[in-house]
């Protein structure tokens, strides 16, 4: 069924005019917001969905070893499932400041948007279906996954989709923010964690020795000079260095966390390449300094054509609430299903911003359309 005709459904227009309210979804978001959830750390808001999950009636309720929370809603045909999935996890540390605020048209608080609002829709998406018993024909599981932010490497969707591989047909992944935007497309990501590595020493008595802060912010130089392409876009980022004991200490070890991205797999390889070949010039010019390369994140890429008809799904949903289709490359949980050839899209909810700052924020009058367009997604994609 199109989504004209789903929009035609009595039961859906009854659930459609009841989701045009936003205040309960925001009302979830924030509660979720307000539950501390670190990136490996995520086991309070596991509980919180958990619970949320029971209480709607879902069908085979549980959560894995990693803090993935799962939930069923059968349809009766065989046919493969549809999966929708939100992370959990937030990039702000345990101790941060969780204050929400209020400014005009907009609501701030750390990890509102990213994820909080797309956990709130993943329940009340469930939360709709079961309250007005709007028909599908293929199971739906609702999807609550650890691990997609920072060094998380996508390990909770792997594990959910190696859990649910077998019944699934398509995955549809929420993010809070961006509104109208169609990620279709998988940025793959690959990251390093390199390492130095010297005897180390006294500043005075021992000047002379390689110092493994000096031999690595050299390395760091070297990497910051690389060219990459601009089509297919290809980008590299050193984002943390750390190392060393004291000012007047030779440092032993130093570290730093390289991120390097393209649309491309092989712009990508060729960029890695470059890299490996820059890490082992540098081990060759002494033998003094160790140096040490750890693959601490793999995001595969992958990509279904904009004709697909779970990308069409989309956009006829989005156009239907009113909102304006952007398409965008992105690197999110909908890699590892479409690495793995399954069709997968992630979505925008509603606008806002400042994503991983303490002055992130949404605007939550679009959640009411966020949410009856993804809605009509799902609706279409399981019948």
């Amino acid at each position: 069924m199109d989504i004209q005709r789903w929009r035609a459904h009595p039961l859906v227009r009854s659930a459609l005019a009841e989701l045009a309210d936003y205040r309960p979804i925001l009302a979830t978001a924030l509660a979720v917001q307000q539950i501390p959830a670190p990136t490996f750390d995520e086991g309070e808001r596991t509980a919180f969905v958990l619970e949320r999950f029971h209480a709607l009636g879902l069908q085979d309720v549980t959560s894995d070893e990693l803090n993935n929370v799962y939930g069923r809603r059968p349809g009766p045909a065989g046919s493969p499932a549809l999966i929708v999935s939100a992370h959990i996890d937030t990039v702000f540390p345990r101790e941060t400041d969780l204050t929400v605020r209020y400014e005009g048209d907009r609501v701030y608080g750390p990890g509102l948007g990213d994820n909080s609002t797309g956990v709130a829709a993943l329940i009340h998406l469930a939360q709709t279906l079961q309250r007005h018993n709007l028909p599908h024909q293929r199971d739906i599981w609702f999807v609550a996954n650890v691990g997609e932010e920072g060094l998380g490497d996508l390990c909770g969707i792997k594990a959910a989709l190696a859990r649910l591989r077998t019944r699934a047909g398509q995955v549809i992944v929420l993010e809070g923010c961006d509104f109208g935007t169609l990620h279709h497309q998988a940025i793959g990501v690959r990251r390093y964690r390199i390492e130095a590595i010297s005897p180390g020493g006294h500043s005075w008595a021992n000047f002379g020795v390689p110092s493994a802060i000096h031999a690595l912010v050299r390395l760091a130089a070297q990497i910051a000079l690389l060219s990459v392409p601009r089509t297919p876009r290809t980008t590299f980022n050193i984002g943390v260095i750390e190392g060393g004991t004291s000012v007047n200490t030779i440092a032993e070890h130093a570290s730093m966390l390289l991120d390097m991205r393209s649309v491309d797999a092989r712009a990508l390889q060729h960029l890695i390449a470059q890299v490996d070949r820059l890490v082992a010039l540098a081990a060759a010019e002494t033998e003094t300094i160790q140096f040490k390369t750890t693959v601490v994140g793999d995001r595969p890429s992958g990509a279904i054509q904009r004709e697909h008809p779970l990308v069409q799904m989309a956009v006829s949903a989005y156009h239907a609430v009113g909102a304006t289709v952007s398409y965008q490359h992105s690197s999110t949980d909908a890699n590892i299903p479409l690495s793995q050839g399954l069709p997968a899209i992630c979505i925008g909810l509603t606008e806002g911003g400042n994503a991983h700052r303490q002055d992130e924020y949404i605007v939550p009058a679009k959640l009411g359309r966020g949410l009856q367009a993804l809605l009509l997604m799902t609706l279409a994609a399981s019948s």
